[in-house]
């Protein structure tokens, strides 16, 4: 039996997963402990949590998988200070100093990094490293159940890599093509994130909400596509791709772009992050969005033909863009799409322990199968009623207590249907980006004003950014045209006509306030602009509580969805343990706060506390 633990770490999102014989026990991300978002500390924190949840101590464990090589980034670093010497002299010097004092010898790093657990003796574990792209690749295909498909991982970069193509059959994984540093989409993504006064590696699924508000018919956001791809990059039919790096810096400087050449091609300047949106920065986001799509599924196409598979696994960063995802299912290239929900760098965790598994120890691959060998990424810690008495003690909350579940279930969809919004921590966090139910914030959508009283009054983040409803398996057809399951909040789709509401004629030249208070359906809170939702299909065997409570709505109010919005406020992590959670509670206007069978009434408390701070993320 193989014992591994994967860790992703030192870039972002750090994150820790525990693999024994091919099995995921445990994975989360650093962030969610040290409450310190998108963190690259070392993930000491999870690794911890990792082993307690086994009950494993660190001398039991066979190897550590490490998500990339570093080595082979050095590499990286060097080559590409020769491709573009004399220029990016300052970083190469910064970054040399880091890899010599810090990064020479990365197994001593490790070790270093590992003494709150091993004390202080030396880790005799073996320390292995995996290509990053090779992590991504492992972390979808393995967990998809596929006994053949093609692979494309899609990101910033990883150590030479941004875009690859792989093969998986039966437990192999065969590299197909690559394209290298510094041509990437992922950065090239990132680049109009930032232009657009976004946070980059945080804020590009802000400019994929914001580009809805663009105008595909307008001739200027037409003119925006072109000026892209005649100028920036340069697409063939395969879908590889070069960058026009004379409009970048990424690769020799500290900035993503030369801002100079930006501003005189779009003819507006970089967008400082307190501006108001206008048409043009909105136009724009749609520009990048539609040029990412097109490369993306001209990808699609080249995977499809040179494997002949009928599946298709995707991970990186870009894997993130569910947008681009809905066009994918839409394209019918592929019957079977499987896309990692922890699709970024945390999910590198989990894909460098897999190929080690596999491919480094060859064992086979006993999961095969299995309805989700990610547990529907329910791979985080739980709280049982002792700690969470002890919780309400140490706080002085006051509390209800239902023995009876449905009891409760019955009591919060009233309060729903009373348009309260509902804080919802159950059983374990999730693992990835999204909140799936474990980790939520619950609202009706029917309510005209509840997406601006989420984003200003309880996320505390831009008003036009959208939400995604949670639906019962049972009734996506009504509500959406969505014919595939989407568990993981991956896939966008377009909301049934027959909640549609007409709008007016000259809806498209509206802006962006305009469009944002228009009542576009009779679900308006999860109606996005152009009448798109990101959808998490909810069925009985992935989350029952969860399932449960839809299900009840939907007996009681014939409500059969609910907005979903993870259970954080902006440049905060998603919560973890119940003190998080009612910590997050109290600085909020959420309502009632409902921790497995305990519900908490914000009326009824008799401290607020002011422990979170409202961060720019």
């Amino acid at each position: 039996m193989s014992k591994i633990i994967g860790i992703s770490a030192f870039y972002h999102d750090s994150a820790a997963a525990l693999i024994v014989d091919g099995k995921i026990i445990a994975a989360a991300q650093e962030e969610r402990f040290s409450r310190k978002k998108n963190t690259s500390s070392f993930p000491i924190n999870a690794i911890k949590y990792c082993l307690d949840e086994a009950n494993l101590n660190i001398n039991q464990i066979d190897y550590i998988a490490f998500y990339e090589k570093p080595r082979l980034k050095f590499h990286r670093f060097i080559k590409n200070h020769i491709q573009f010497f004399p220029n990016g002299l300052k970083q190469f010097i910064a970054g040399i100093k880091d890899w010599v004092y810090t990064n020479s010898n990365f197994e001593k790093k490790i070790n270093s990094e590992l003494k709150p657990i091993i004390g202080n003796k030396s880790c005799k574990i073996k320390v292995l490293y995996v290509e990053h792209h090779l992590s991504h690749a492992a972390s979808t295909y393995y967990c998809s159940n596929f006994e053949d498909a093609a692979i494309l991982t899609i990101d910033g970069v990883g150590e030479l890599s941004t875009t690859t193509l792989f093969h998986g059959s039966e437990e192999n994984i065969i590299k197909i093509k690559e394209i290298q540093f510094p041509d990437s989409i992922g950065l090239l993504y990132s680049s109009f994130t930032y232009f657009l006064g976004f946070k980059v590696n945080s804020g590009e699924y802000k400019l994929m909400g914001l580009a809805p508000y663009g105008d595909i018919k307008s001739k200027e956001t037409s003119d925006y596509i072109k000026l892209i791809t005649e100028n920036i990059i340069d697409v063939k039919e395969d879908g590889s791709f070069k960058l026009n790096m004379k409009y970048f810096q990424y690769h020799i400087g500290f900035n993503m772009i030369e801002e100079t050449l930006w501003e005189d091609l779009f003819g507006i300047k970089r967008r400082d992050d307190k501006e108001e949106f206008n048409q043009r920065h909105c136009n724009l986001a749609l520009a990048i969005q539609n040029v990412t799509e097109s490369i993306i599924l001209k990808l699609i196409q080249e995977v499809k033909k040179i494997t002949k598979s009928n599946n298709i696994c995707l991970a990186g960063g870009v894997a993130l863009n569910c947008v681009a995802n809905g066009k994918i299912l839409n394209s019918n290239i592929f019957k079977n799409i499987y896309i990692q929900p922890a699709a970024g760098d945390a999910g590198g965790a989990i894909g460098a322990a897999l190929a080690v598994n596999y491919l480094f120890i060859g064992n086979k691959n006993n999961q095969k199968n299995k309805s989700d060998i990610m547990y529907d990424t329910y791979l985080g810690p739980h709280f049982n009623d002792n700690y969470i008495l002890n919780m309400i003690k140490n706080v002085n909350a006051k509390y209800i207590y239902y023995e009876n579940f449905d009891e409760l279930i019955d009591s919060i969809s009233n309060f729903i249907v009373q348009v309260k919004i509902i804080g919802w921590f159950q059983g374990r966090m999730e693992f990835g980006p999204r909140a799936l139910g474990n980790r939520s914030i619950l609202a009706d959508p029917r309510a005209s004003d509840m997406q601006m009283r989420l984003n200003i009054s309880i996320k505390k983040r831009e008003g036009f950014r959208p939400f995604a409803p949670a639906v019962l398996n049972s009734r996506t057809e009504y509500y959406f045209n969505l014919k595939y399951k989407s568990p993981y909040m991956q896939f966008v789709a377009q909301v049934a006509d027959n909640i549609k509401l007409k709008i007016s004629d000259n809806y498209s030249n509206l802006n962006l306030r305009e469009k944002l208070y228009t009542k576009k359906s009779l679900y308006p809170a999860i109606t996005h602009v152009d009448f798109s939702a990101r959808i998490q299909t909810v069925n009985k065997e992935s989350n029952e509580r969860f399932w449960k409570l839809l299900q009840c709505l939907h007996s009681k109010y014939d409500l059969g969805l609910l907005i979903n919005t993870s259970f954080n406020v902006r440049g905060e992590p998603i919560v973890c343990s119940p003190e998080d959670a009612y910590n997050c509670f109290m600085n909020t206007e959420i309502d009632y706060l409902v921790i497995e069978n305990f519900i908490f009434d914000k009326k009824e408390q008799l401290v607020v506390s002011n422990n979170i701070t409202f961060e720019q993320d």
